[in-house]
């Protein structure tokens, strides 16, 4: 079966979280200068694009991004389209098999906000009584398609710590404008990066 890239690319002037560092891609070796090889310099935060959380993204002294379990970033997911307006609430959510899938991938209308030349800050994001009962329901991957799962400006920052303190994994910024809602096989890595925050990844669905 195809692959479908559910991650989007990296490159100056994307789209980034309201505060996070802009890109920037220069060429730090050059052949047509006379260099031996091709080479850019990047400049870009960690949580840059299709990107994880790791514990110490919210946590003082929680686990880096090299220390997460890989073989939960790779295997079944579930690709769910969801109707919330502003947020995705346990109604929303009780619907689903989730007794099924440890990963689940929640596809709303933020897939439309990836044409936006600027960030949105009016984006789809999880309640924090919708966290709590995703680690009740025993699910350890949680996607979403923008740049946080978290409401804009939540005091606290309650669903993140909530989530990763648990050891939920946290996937933010997929590209679903291709995908329709169903079973896939995901494959996400993050760079290994010691003791890192977060990290860009790319993310594949395999249907």
């Amino acid at each position: 079966m195809p692959f479908i890239d559910i991650s989007l690319p990296i490159r100056e002037g994307m789209i980034v979280y309201e505060g996070d560092p802009d890109i920037t891609v220069s060429s730090a070796l050059s052949l047509e200068r006379g260099d031996p090889a091709n080479v850019s310099s990047l400049r870009l935060g960690s949580h840059t694009g299709t990107h994880m959380d790791a514990p110490l993204h919210f946590i003082s002294g929680g686990l880096g991004i090299d220390t997460l379990p890989l073989d939960l970033l790779i295997g079944p997911a579930l690709v769910a389209e969801v109707d919330a307006t502003r947020l995705i609430e346990p109604a929303h959510l009780e619907k689903l098999p989730l007794a099924d899938h440890q990963r689940l991938l929640l596809k709303t209308r933020n897939s439309g906000l990836w044409d936006r030349a600027s960030f949105s800050r009016d984006y789809v994001a999880l309640s924090l009584a919708s966290a709590k009962l995703l680690i009740e329901r025993g699910v350890k991957l949680v996607g979403v398609d923008y740049l946080s799962i978290e409401a804009f400006g939540a005091d606290g920052h309650p669903v993140h710590k909530t989530l990763l303190g648990a050891g939920m994994v946290i996937l933010e910024g997929l590209d679903f404008r291709r995908v329709t809602p169903g079973t896939y096989e995901l494959y996400c890595l993050p760079l290994r990066i010691a003791g890192g925050d977060g990290s860009p990844c790319r993310a594949v669905l395999r249907g």
